[in-house]
């Protein structure tokens, strides 16, 4: 096994790009490999880890390292050779920082790809090249496209099983270039690998000299993702109101929370929802002190000029460029409760950035299915991992956008009042 990028220098990764990207694909495609593979080409895994790998697979009797045992965690995965759960796995190269969620591939864990894809840069497709697409490649692709994540790579695997075979390929990538053209996929990317043996992973491979894009290591260390991040309409849902309870600090006032959207600055006009009334920014302060711009993902606390009553669940926006005030949203819902369906008339809790408030199921437009993105419009309900639009009503109006322009604001979940769990996760289509 070669080991081609270098391990950057201890700390030098604090200021580094960050890419999440989530893997997907179906069972036996190689997700677990490849995220194994990734991390041990680049370096990111310590000897005693290798050692037990190692040990695991001589005791389930391959002839290999079986890097996929890096990923699976759980017993049950291993003993099943499956990912059930969502795996957050971290590595970093000189260029740039990762976080993975290997997602699972059994239809049943439709849900959990969901939740490891939501907050993803970049989805990243495996399918085997002896069985090419199947339904759960397109059920994949579909869902990174409904979820908006804005670069899609296919990874072809398993191309020494069909002796790199060049028409295999294009012919794979061509049925999925047409799928993908139904989608909403501005940047898809194809790739020829073999996760088991490193091909096309870390360095370009010379088995395939056909091949002339690049290997994948380098395009997740060179995808342009900057200008995804939506920096003009300023979104910065209020968490928590800080009043120190200190004798020698008594007129601070600061409004913390992670910033959704936009770039905020001090002096800057800002209306505070859903009271509409208005100030300036006079500070923003972080835990390493005040800052004179403030971006997501960051983390901050703003302090206004005036003294507003501001608490928990509202918005600090632009004057002039602010969501909708909202209690009744049109939204596409991934189902995610296996004990009970989704039905007209259903209550519910809402989850809305750091809003929280309650909702009924107004409507059912139609279910969706997602291998052919047929509409079925009797639909009565929404079962486990089914995805369908509705229309809710909320107690509380909503500080909401369109998803398709903001992930942060756009999303929400539903939690079930009676056991607390969550029910299912929503992206908002027309909010009024």
């Amino acid at each position: 096994m070669s080991q081609a990028v270098l391990e950057p220098e201890a700390g030098a990764t604090r200021n580094m790009d960050l890419l999440r990207f989530a893997t997907a694909g179906s069972v036996d495609d190689g997700k677990s490999t490849l995220i194994g593979r990734l991390l041990y080409d680049t370096k990111t895994i310590f000897a005693d880890q290798l050692e037990a790998v190692e040990a695991a697979s001589a005791s389930r009797g391959d002839e290999y390292t079986n890097l996929a045992l890096l990923t699976d965690g759980l017993r049950a995965e291993r003993e099943q050779g499956i990912t059930i759960d969502v795996a957050y796995r971290y590595f970093a190269t000189p260029k740039r920082k990762f976080i993975i969620a290997d997602t699972p591939g059994h239809i049943q864990y439709t849900r959990n790809m969901v939740t490891g894809a939501s907050t993803a840069d970049l989805a990243l497709v495996l399918v085997d090249a002896r069985k090419g697409l199947v339904e759960q490649s397109r059920r994949h692709a579909f869902l990174t496209s409904l979820l908006r994540v804005p670069h899609l790579v296919l990874c072809v695997n398993k191309m020494d099983l069909v002796d790199w075979d060049q028409k295999v390929f294009e012919r794979i990538a061509d049925e999925f270039t047409a799928f993908a053209a139904k989608l909403d996929a501005p940047d898809l990317t194809i790739i020829p690998i073999s996760a088991l043996n490193g091909d096309n992973i870390a360095s370009r491979s010379d088995k395939t000299p056909w091949y002339e894009g690049p290997s994948l290591l380098h395009h997740l260390e060179h995808v342009h993702i900057a200008s995804d991040r939506n920096l003009v309409d300023v979104r910065f849902p209020v968490q928590y109101v800080i009043r120190p309870q200190s004798t020698t600090v008594t007129d601070y006032r600061g409004y913390a929370g992670q910033v959704a959207s936009g770039v905020l600055k001090p002096g800057d006009d800002v209306m505070v929802l859903p009271s509409g009334l208005t100030s300036k920014i006079a500070a923003i302060d972080t835990a390493d002190g005040p800052v004179d711009e403030a971006f997501p993902p960051m983390s901050v606390t703003v302090r206004l000029t005036d003294e507003i009553d501001i608490s928990r669940g509202d918005m600090i926006c632009r004057p002039h460029n602010a969501p909708a005030v909202a209690q009744d949203i049109e939204a596409m819902v991934c189902w995610m409760d296996e004990s009970a369906q989704l039905r007209v008339g259903g209550k519910y809790t809402i989850k809305h950035t750091t809003r929280t408030a309650r909702t009924v199921v107004r409507g059912l437009q139609y279910r969706l299915d997602v291998n052919t993105l047929h509409r079925d419009e009797s639909a009565q309900g929404l079962a486990l991992n089914e995805i369908g639009r509705v229309r809710l009503r909320t107690t509380v109006p909503l500080l909401a956008d369109e998803y398709r322009r903001n992930r942060t604001t756009g999303g929400f979940i539903l939690i079930d009042e009676a056991t607390n769990r969550t029910v299912a996760a929503g992206m908002i289509i027309e909010a009024s």
